[in-house]
């Protein structure tokens, strides 16, 4: 009887271990599928701020453009102003 005890006592052992590993190989599946969906999102958002970057980058381009050359129309306006004073 011994014998049957210890055979039925490892058997159940051996289920309760199978049952834990296959509810823990459950749970890293659907923190890996988890993980992925983040990373999934992070690269999507990272990618769309990527995007807005560059277009405000491209907008500043612009601005500075158009600052520069209202600077220069200031400057050449200025200058004439001057030179007519300077002529009188």
């Amino acid at each position: 009887m011994a014998s049957s005890e210890l055979i039925t006592t490892e058997v159940e052992s051996e289920n309760h271990l199978s049952s834990l590993i296959y509810e823990i190989s459950n749970e890293v599946q659907e923190i890996m599928e988890n993980m992925l969906k983040t990373i999934t999102e992070i690269n999507h958002n990272s990618a769309v701020i990527e995007e807005e970057i560059e277009k405000c980058k491209g907008s500043a381009l612009e601005r500075k453009r158009a600052l520069n050359e209202d600077r220069d129309n200031f400057q050449k306006a200025a200058y004439a102003v001057l030179d007519m004073l300077n002529r009188e």
